[in-house]
């Protein structure tokens, strides 16, 4: 019988069962059973595995549908996916612990004054003395610079950018190399049908129209992609009178007086019915380049094959053509095979790429680039990134990302979207431009007040007007992004 209990209470060798939608909580063996899994998470894998008897599985992955019985190997600290957690904690933070800019300029300019005002006293006296004092050469940068942190952060917020630490909007300015994960990063977890291929006498029509019609009621990924090409060619579904679902293999309806069959080779072959040599070479040929082949059958005939791929996100080239624009170097690192990978890059217009690269493989890869002088940022969405994202300079995920790479990154793409890291650069780039101004406006007000005191022998009162003029016209530079932000905003609620 089954009983539930803690995970905490699971003991090495016991039998757990895992159904379709939940999320393997140990590392073991599958004893019965068969189940779609998804793993890229874990390993990067762009495409669901099969697993029946005898299969490996692992922690934090998800089963997409069917059902299994797994004995554990490995429970709570001794996962692979615990021990990726052991390896992020124990790894070096590499994030420089950065003096804030500002207040680095106002403390470096505090000796010189100090001095100035000194030798100020003897020669001319000690109003003339206390007005270089006031004349406050970068201190006001103490208060620019933190008054507009505040306030680009808070754009960045409204454009639906999170940043955790204030000091990611300097290193932005820095980065000279981008590196993307592949899968669920620069494309999307649900698939595309990409081909059809109809035998004789079907037509493309009728073979997409009943598999959809067989999984108009199922929730995976495969199937959503099936039913999304269905609707896009505004098909007609037929009602099904009877659906029999085989755990890991496929489903079998009943329309009307046709028997319709849906699944993977395996489910083929378990119902005899053969695969023609053509289509033999094509699973190789599909394997190879990280697609997926679903079959479809019709009275135990063989009627036709679907082709999935994965899909690139719509927004993926273009922000690819506008970080090249920037003279940014880009790179892909993705756990998936060599094929896809390099499909990928040269699609995207990457010229370097690293495939079937581990969780521990990529931060290697990433210390490796830093240590040859480049400036990193990484962009990834699963618990095989943590470390990665944790060993770059900086670390950008997508809201949805999995807990462990939202907490690592500094920066998180609230509403999934690449396009947003344009709105990011922009940003930062725009907040450079201010704080400089606001870098004038607190050192000319001091060169004035110098030159008032040396030459037109200016006192107190003249320090005092030159620096809260100084101050104010700072402070109206700072704020003028965000009015400008607000006001653009309410322009747009109106229109």
């Amino acid at each position: 019988m089954e009983v539930d209990i803690p995970l905490e209470a699971v003991q090495k060798e016991e039998i757990i069962v895992v159904n379709a939608g939940e999320i393997i909580p140990i590392d073991g063996i599958i004893t019965d059973g068969f189940a779609s899994i998804d793993q890229h998470s874990l390993t990067g894998e762009s495409q669901p595995v099969e697993k029946e008897v005898g299969s490996q599985v692992f922690a934090a992955t998800l089963v997409l549908a069917g059902r299994i019985l797994v004995q554990v190997e490995k429970t709570g600290t001794n996962t692979n996916a615990a021990k990726i957690g052991h390896i992020l904690q124990q790894t070096q933070d590499f994030k420089e612990t950065l003096r804030l800019r500002w207040k680095q300029i106002a403390d470096s300019f505090a000796a010189p004054t100090l001095f100035v005002s000194g030798l100020t006293l003897p020669l001319l006296g000690a109003n003339p003395a206390m007005a270089v004092l006031w004349s406050g050469f970068g201190y006001n940068m103490q208060l620019f610079g933190p008054i507009g942190v505040l306030n680009f952060l808070h754009m960045m917020a409204k454009n639906g950018l999170l940043i955790k630490d204030g000091r990611s909007l300097e290193m932005l300015q820095q980065i000279d190399t981008v590196v993307f994960d592949k899968t669920g990063t620069l494309t999307m977890e649900q698939p595309q049908l990409s081909h059809l291929y109809p035998r004789k006498p079907f037509n493309e029509e009728t073979l997409l129209t009943y598999a959809a019609a067989a999984e108009y009621r199922q929730t995976h990924p495969i199937a959503k992609a099936i039913l999304t090409a269905a609707e896009q060619r505004g098909l007609d579904l037929p009602v099904i009178d009877e659906a029999a679902y085989q755990v890991g293999y496929g489903i079998e309806v009943k329309i009307k007086t046709t028997v319709v069959q849906v699944g993977s080779a395996r489910f083929m072959h378990q119902k005899s019915i053969g695969l023609p040599t053509e289509i033999q070479y094509l699973k190789i040929e599909c394997d190879a380049n990280g697609h997926s082949l679903v079959y479809v059958a019709l009275d135990d005939n063989l009627a036709g094959v679907l082709e999935l791929q994965p899909c690139i996100r719509p927004e993926a080239k273009e922000i690819i053509n506008y970080l090249k624009a920037q003279g940014i170097e880009l790179y892909i690192i993705s756990g998936d095979h060599e094929q896809p990978t390099r499909q990928l890059a040269q699609e995207l217009g990457i010229e370097h790429y690293f495939a079937e690269t581990l969780p521990d493989k990529k931060a290697e890869l990433i210390a490796g680039l830093r240590a040859s002088g480049k400036f990193v940022g990484f962009i990834g969405d699963g618990i095989n990134d943590a470390i990665a994202l944790k060993q770059a300079n900086l670390s950008i995920s997508l809201r949805g990302a999995s807990t462990a790479a939202t907490d690592t990154a500094q920066i998180i793409l609230m509403d999934g979207d690449l396009n947003k890291l344009k709105s990011l650069f922009e940003i930062a780039n725009a907040f450079e431009a201010n704080m400089r101004t606001n870098y004038l406006t607190s050192i000319v007000p001091g060169v004035i007040c110098l030159g008032g005191v040396f030459l037109f022998h200016m006192g107190v009162v003249g320090g005092l007007v030159v620096f809260y003029s100084g101050k104010m016209i700072g402070l109206t530079n700072t704020m003028l992004p965000l009015v400008k932000h607000e006001n653009c905003d309410n322009l747009t609620k109106t229109s």
